[in-house]
């Protein structure tokens, strides 16, 4: 399974605007939730193997970031 790791950048783009990115840095971890370097609670859910969280909460656009799509 493919999990969020603590000092790591995770981006993912906007549905609507492709040049539009979000990205959050991850300060901690525990086992259901992250907190990012801004002082947000995230909770992390499993889709196919892979963490994820809803920064800017759920909503049909909404921007997904997964575990998977790390800042390099």
């Amino acid at each position: 399974m493919k999990n969020f790791q603590e000092n790591k950048t995770y981006y993912a783009r906007s549905v609507c605007d492709h040049e539009c990115i979000f990205e959050i840095t991850v300060a901690k971890r525990t086992a259901k939730t992250i907190a990012t370097s801004e002082g947000k609670r995230l909770g992390i859910t499993i889709y196919n193997g892979v963490e994820r969280v809803f920064p800017e909460g759920k909503y049909s656009m909404a921007p997904i970031i997964t575990a998977e799509k790390e800042v390099v």
